[in-house]
């Protein structure tokens, strides 16, 4: 009977619908609102982030870091380091600056740089979880607070009937808009936290393989010498 009156409303053109929620009772939907923005721009910057500045393919570039290493050109292989700002360039750079040091020098150094680099990777993107979480209750307050809004209509005998229908109306929407707009930002941070938390672990991973792979470059390099 509840659906018939939200029908009826939207088909008499109403206060029912998302644009009257959010006139007749906003708080709750720009809450939810508010809190998309946040988990939209942190997607972006993530995303753009990791896009940007892992963008070096490390096997292609430690084959060229080999060369020279193996060259004895290591100041060159620096200065190829600083051809941009990108971790992976930094990460080898830490060891090739020890380079004529001790295999322990060499792997403070760079692991004291993956230290320096691993939480950059990771940044905000567990807070996607926390942010569904919010826009989850955020929505489930608004869902309540609209279906009170319903039954005290329902039961104010104060009310004409048009205006009970209008209130119903109302109310119901209010419940279902923040139910959908709660839950659908939830699951936009759950399908993002997994797209993102997968490429950090993939970065993480390539950059642990990067730091192995030049701390034998480096140390069977000394040993030649």
């Amino acid at each position: 009977m509840l659906l018939a009156l939200v029908a009826e409303q939207a088909a008499q053109g109403g206060s029912g619908g998302l644009m009257g929620a959010f006139k007749e009772k906003p708080t709750f939907l720009v809450g939810n609102l508010i809190v998309s923005a946040v988990v939209i721009a942190m997607i972006i910057e993530r995303a753009a982030f990791q896009l940007s500045k892992y963008s070096v393919n490390s096997k292609e570039f430690f084959a060229q870091i080999k060369k020279l290493v193996t060259a004895g050109n290591i100041d060159r292989a620096i200065k190829l380091c600083d051809a941009g700002d990108y971790p992976t360039l930094q990460l080898v750079k830490a060891g090739l600056t020890h380079a004529n040091k001790g295999p322990d020098e060499i792997d403070a150094a760079m692991s004291e740089k993956m230290g320096e680099l691993r939480p950059a990777v990771e940044k905000r993107i567990g807070s996607l979880w926390s942010l569904a979480n919010i826009a989850t209750l955020i929505g489930l307050i608004g869902t309540v607070v609209g279906l009170i809004t319903t039954f005290g209509a329902i039961a104010d005998p104060r009310l004409s009937a048009a205006q009970r229908q209008a209130m119903l109306s109302l109310g119901i929407s209010e419940a279902m808009y923040n139910t959908a707009f709660g839950l659908g930002i939830a699951v936009t941070c759950m399908i993002a936290h997994l797209f993102l938390h997968q490429r950090s672990k993939n970065i993480q991973h390539d950059l642990d393989s990067t730091q192995e792979r030049m701390f034998n470059l480096l140390t069977i390099q000394a040993r030649s010498y």
